[in-house]
Formats: C-alpha cells, structure tokens, sequence
C-alpha cells in the first residue's frame, strides 16, 4: 500500500511539472510570438514551481536523495552516523512538530486571501506547506527509529 501511495505522489508531482511546463510554454508563445501575453501563466507556473518542490520534498523524496554533508558524513564510521542520524532527525521531528500548530493558523487565516489571477486561495495553495511538514516530521521520525533500532520499516520511508 505504501508503495501504491509513493507512486501516486509521484504521479502527482509529474502531473504538476506537465502543468508548469505547458503554462511557461504557452506564456513563451503568447508574450513573444503573438505578443499578447497571458498573466495567470506566470502565476500558474510559480504555483506549480512551489507545490512540486514541497510536495516532492515532503512526499516523494527518497533518504538516500537528501542533500547532505557527505564530505563530513561520509568520513564518519557507521556508529557515529547513527548518532548523527539521530540528533538531526530528532531536532527536525521537535522543530516542525513545535512549528506545525503555528503554520496550520496561519494558513487556515490566509483564506481571506486569493491570487492576483486565478483567484485560488492562499490557504489552499500554502496547504501544501503542511503536507510538506507532516512528511519531513514522518520521515525523520523513521530515520531516527531506523538508527536507534538497526531496522528499516519495510514501504517508502
């Protein structure tokens, strides 16, 4: 199942790339061939651009693909990189835990607010940020049982 779902948001995060590229395309075509620019493009493409890199990083993004100091890292003898895995994945799980209530007002509070263009939400296109969060904390909560314990829960962490 968890599998399953790892694929879907990787079709989703697909989906939102397809989306962006052909909005930057037509908003190219638009501007500098018939020279009647379209606004809600740019918007749509930042909108796409925002949503991929959160959700890709909160949902699709493997361990092994995170950005590390593997210069540092990589020097470490196995024991110290379980220690290591375990204080940062710990700090990230009480810095998003302790900051998550706060994002969820603000972006519940921003439903006041839409788009110059498309008149979408803010808290809805800002939700993503949540997902985001949720995904980091769930994440590096397994990073940490995984150092702690020396057993890797089986699906997608």
């Amino acid at each position: 199942m968890i599998g399953w779902l790892g694929r879907r948001a990787e079709d989703v995060l697909s989906a939102l790339l397809v989306v962006m590229f052909v909005a930057f395309m037509l908003q190219i075509v638009t501007r500098y061939v018939l020279n009647a620019p379209l606004s809600w493009t740019a918007e749509l493409s930042t909108l796409c651009w925002v949503w991929g890199i959160l959700w890709g990083a909160g949902l699709v993004l493997r361990d092994e693909e995170e950005i590390r100091f593997d210069v540092i890292y990589g020097a470490m003898p196995p024991g110290i990189k379980r220690v290591a895995d375990v204080i940062t994945g710990t700090t990230v799980v009480v810095i998003f835990g302790w900051s998550l209530p706060a994002m969820a007002d603000y972006v519940a509070f921003m439903k006041v607010e839409k788009t110059a263009y498309l008149g979408i939400r803010f808290d809805v296109l800002y939700s993503v940020y949540l997902i985001f969060a949720v995904g980091q904390i769930v994440r590096h909560a397994l990073i940490v049982w995984r150092s702690v314990t020396g057993k890797r829960l089986t699906g997608r962490p």
